[in-house]
Parts: structure tokens; C-alpha cells; sequence
């Protein structure tokens, strides 16, 4: 009687795995069968992703700075020379009264004020200073520039106070290494975080279309009739899409990132994919979820936008994590998974961890990624199947 009973058991889930692979075939050849949705797949991985690397840098380049020279010493004339290329690309000489015209137009992000007889109140040791007004509408100009500016001034009033070799015989000398990217290039962060926001984002878009379209066509109802159940269709749209999202991912990562924009990719490719299918099946879940509240397409677009931005905004991919409020720390790594994948994706591609460094990550994924299912399995019963 066991072995019969485990012979029935093993057909039965042999059959549950067949229906799912069928109908996974089937959900792929909807893919392939629509343009639009290959051609946008396609995009957002290629050309999206090497755009915004490129285009958006947070760096501080080609800035302008005008220098008001009321002192016109030997000091002065200095700084003229100091704001070169690449971090400047226009130092002007102007006059007080040209100031609020040059910022009001954008013409100079900054402008440096030099009061009369500077140089010689620092020689002498009097109390002076520098006036440096900043453009604040720019902000990552204005921010990082203004950092770069006081460095250099500080380095060219050290050398006047003590001459040309002071640097070699301060007592300390602090060497910086920046570990994981030593260059500070902005696009080898923005090229990776952008691949990670497009998994999610068409992940939900590509899932939760599914199901919308088959509703809107009728469809549906081929399958109510089918000897199919719930989870068997879940598990298959959501396998399906999730597949074309991981494949696209990897050549993206391969071809644009590592190849095209010479990144280097630190950890082992198979232990992201890895966790990317674990992070794919927690947002396919969510939509599906989203899938089941929304009635066409237009209203199930106008229910996915602000459900991503949140998802996005509040990840860590664009703004630290420990920069938002506790509370909302908390709320976002207990409901959702989005931040987990940031902090498991980062230390893989960037600091090239294994498995025994991300592994509560992958937890962490996995659980959330359950219980979206439940809930998801539970409102996809009772609205298609109800």
C-alpha cells in the first residue's frame, strides 16, 4: 500500500509539472507573438540602461566659476590657474557688479569673492576670508564642487603659509583607497542599479499583463475549463516571465555593462541569476496580486506606477537606506523585497561575495517572496476561479 500510494503521489506531480511546463510553452509564445512587448524588453535592457550610465553622472565636471579679484596679488593670479580641466571647464575673471547677472543667467555655477589685501592678512595672520557663492539649483554640481573648491584652496594657502614643499613634511600623511570602485565613476553604480529597477519593473509589468490580457481577450475561460489549477497557472505565468526578465538581465549585465561600459563584474554571474530568480518570483507574485485587483490594462498601469516608485525610491538603489527613518527602515526590509535584492546584488557584483555572505538575504528573499504568493494565490482564487 506505501508504494502504491507513493506511485500515485509521484504521477500526480508529475502531471502538475507537466501542466505548468505546458503552460509556461504557452505563456512564452504570447511573448514572442506580441513586438511590442519584445522590442520593449529589449530596449530597457540595452539602450536604457547604457543612457542613463552615461548620461547621468553625479560627478562634478565641466564646472563654471567666475573669481572677483578685489586683491590682485601674486596669490590671487594663482587661483586663476588652479581651476583647470576636467573638474572646470570656464574660470572668468569678473567684477562685483557682474555677480548676480552671470548666476541669474547660469552662466557660472560658482563664483569665488577674494577681498582686498587677502593675501596679506594670511601672511601676517589677521582674521580674512573667502566668499564662495554657489548655485544651489545644481545640485550635485553645487554640492560636490563646493567640497573640491575648498580642497584646493586650503591646498594653495597651505603653500603660501609654508611654501611649495609644505605637503612633504607634514607630520601625517593620509592615503585614500576607494575599494570597489577606485575611479569614483558614477555609471558603475547607475549602469548596475538601473538593471536591477528594470527587473522589477517588468517583472510586475510583464506578469501582471498576462493575466489582464487574458482576461480582457476571454481567454481566461479556456482555462477555468481546463483540467489546470490555480497555482499550476500562477506558477506558469510567472516562471515564464520571469525567465525572459532573467535572461535579459544577464546579457545586459554581460554585454552592455561589463563589455560596452567596461565595468568589471566582482562576484560569481550564476549566484546573481540565483538570486534574481528568488527575487523575480517575489515581485512576479506581486503581479499577479496587482493583476487581480485591476480590471483592464489602463487601470492596471495606473495601479503598477506608483507601486514601483515606492518599490524603487525606497530600495537603497537610489538613496541610502540609513538616510530614510527608522520606521520606515523597518517597513520597507519587513513588507518588502526590493531591498534585500539591492543589498544582495550589490555585495555580489560589486564586493564579490558568495553564498556564505548573502545567504540571510536570499532568506529574507525567499520568505517575503511566499507570502506574496499566498496572498496572491488567495485573491487569483476567488476573482478568476471564484
Amino acid at each position: 500500500m506505501p508504494s502504491t500510494s507513493r506511485r500515485h503521489e509521484m504521477k500526480r506531480l508529475a502531471i502538475h509539472v507537466s501542466n505548468i511546463l505546458q503552460l509556461a510553452l504557452k505563456e512564452l509564445r504570447s511573448i514572442r507573438a506580441d513586438p511590442v512587448m519584445f522590442v520593449l524588453v529589449a530596449y530597457t535592457f540595452s539602450i536604457a540602461v547604457y543612457t542613463v550610465a552615461t548620461g547621468a553622472n553625479l560627478e562634478a565636471r565641466d564646472l563654471t566659476i567666475g573669481i572677483v579679484d578685489e586683491d590682485r596679488s601674486d596669490f590671487s593670479r594663482s587661483l586663476l590657474g588652479v581651476f583647470g580641466p576636467p573638474l572646470f571647464k570656464t574660470v572668468t575673471l569678473i567684477t562685483p557688479a557682474e555677480i548676480e547677472s552671470e548666476m541669474n543667467a547660469g552662466r557660472l555655477v560658482f563664483v569665488l569673492e577674494i577681498p582686498p589685501r587677502f593675501q596679506a592678512d594670511v601672511q601676517t595672520g589677521r582674521q580674512t576670508g573667502l566668499q564662495l557663492n554657489v548655485d544651489a539649483t545644481a545640485m550635485t554640481q553645487a554640492g560636490n564642487g563646493s567640497i573640491y573648491i575648498q580642497q584646493i584652496i586650503a591646498q594653495e594657502i597651505t603653500n603660501l603659509l609654508a611654501g611649495r614643499e609644505a605637503t612633504s613634511t607634514l607630520p601625517i600623511n593620509l592615503v585614500t583607497r576607494a575599494r570597489f570602485n577606485p575611479n569614483l565613476d558614477s555609471s558603475w553604480f547607475s549602469s548596475v542599479m538601473q538593471i536591477l529597477n528594470n527587473v522589477t519593473l517588468l517583472t510586475i509589468v510583464l506578469t501582471g499583463a498576462a493575466l489582464i490580457r487574458e482576461r480582457e481577450q476571454g481567454t481566461v475561460e479556456h482555462l477555468l475549463v481546463m483540467p489546470v489549477t490555480p497555482v499550476e497557472i500562477m506558477l506558469a505565468k510567472m516562471m515564464a516571465n520571469s525567465l525572459v526578465i532573467l535572461v535579459a538581465a544577464a546579457l545586459s549585465l554581460v554585454l552592455v555593462v561589463e563589455w560596452l561600459l567596461g565595468v568589471p563584474i566582482a562576484g560569481s554571474l550564476s549566484l546573481f541569476i540565483l538570486g534574481a530568480a528568488i527575487y523575480t518570483f517575489s515581485v512576479a507574485a506581486l503581479g499577479i496580486l496587482l493583476g487581480t485587483i485591476a480590471t483592464t490594462m489602463g487601470q492596471f498601469g495606473l495601479l503598477a506606477i506608483p507601486v514601483f516608485v515606492v518599490l524603487q525610491l525606497l530600495s537603497g538603489s537610489a538613496t541610502p537606506m540609513e538616510s530614510m527613518p527608522v520606521w520606515l527602515q523597518w517597513t520597507m526590509r519587513i513588507f518588502t523585497p526590493t531591498p534585500h535584492f539591492v543589498v544582495f546584488s550589490q555585495a555580489v557584483l560589486y564586493r564579490g561575495a558568495g553564498l556564505d555572505v548573502v545567504w540571510s538575504e536570499l532568506l529574507f528573499l525567499a520568505t517575503i517572496g511566499a507570502s506574496y504568493f499566498a496572498i496572491a494565490l488567495m485573491r487569483f482564487r476567488k476573482v478568476i476561479f471564484g
